[in-house]
């Protein structure tokens, strides 16, 4: 006989996915506001107005993200990207199973710093190795090429990073 442990259950939501598809993550980055003057595919708005980074999803830093159901899994919301928003992580966190919050609302929960073009320009340079920007592309430049023992076969101008300050 076996125990009631072993038996399995049959799932309810089986039709009922509880997390975005990768067409649906691709859906939902595309549709949130773009960072001006930023690569759209590396730099979005989540929907309280944070800037965040596509490479930092799923960690906890004030450009991290996650997809978040607009209306919460648990309340019936469906993983499609109609009822997706990406959010800051922090800021999902404390929206958690709460709906139809306003901008003003999830503002309230996000990070206190606000980074600056520069600051982004060098995170950007750290994470993806080069920095596009509309009409200034520049990428990182090796410690060979710095030395003089290596040129660069790539023909994007290396950053100046950091920045020069003024004399």
């Amino acid at each position: 006989m076996d125990s009631p442990r072993s038996v399995p259950r049959p799932r309810e939501d089986k039709e009922r996915p509880r997390f975005f598809d990768a067409k649906a993550k691709e859906l939902c980055w595309q549709k949130a506001e773009v960072v001006p003057g930023r690569h759209p595919e590396r730099w979005r708005k989540d929907a309280a107005g944070n800037v965040v980074c596509k490479r930092f999803f799923n960690c906890q830093g004030c450009l991290c993200y996650e997809y978040d159901h607009i209306i919460p899994y648990s309340k019936g919301g469906e993983s499609t990207s109609e009822n997706c928003q990406i959010l800051q992580t922090r800021v999902n966190r404390f929206k958690s199973d709460k709906e139809w919050l306003d901008r003003s609302e999830l503002e309230n929960f996000s990070c206190d710093i606000k980074f600056t073009d520069k600051e982004l320009d060098i995170i950007e340079m750290a994470v993806y190795g080069e920095v596009i920007r509309p009409g200034n592309q520049c990428r990182c430049r090796t410690v060979a090429e710095m030395l003089g023992q290596y040129r660069p076969k790539k023909p994007m101008a290396a950053c100046e990073l950091p920045y020069k300050q003024p004399s």
